[in-house]
């Protein structure tokens, strides 16, 4: 069982830097340090966008509209965190 509790811990740690990277990404494009028209640039947030946009739209659909304020990164990191929380207190002694 541990072996595979840390498949899963280190899937969502894979998740979790995938969603700062897409954070950090939009900071940069929205405050016009990096832009859309250089094609790595283009290439990266495109596939970014593409890999998030399905987890975030759910979250998105259940929380309020707030203006231009999303909330569903935060939303998405919370879980993420919740979850890596339950499977390593869960998961039983893992032994090396």
């Amino acid at each position: 069982m541990g072996s595979l509790a840390e498949i899963l811990l280190m899937l969502l740690n894979l998740a979790w830097w995938v969603c700062i990277i897409h954070i950090v990404m939009s900071w940069l494009i929205n405050f016009d340090v990096i832009n859309l028209r250089q094609p790595l640039v283009h290439s990266v947030w495109n596939g970014l966008d593409r890999l998030l946009e399905p987890v975030y739209r759910p979250i998105r659909n259940a929380l309020p509209q707030l203006g231009g304020l999303d909330l569903a990164p935060l939303i998405f990191l919370l879980g993420i965190a919740a979850l890596q929380i339950v499977i390593s207190r869960n998961a039983g002694p893992v032994y090396y």
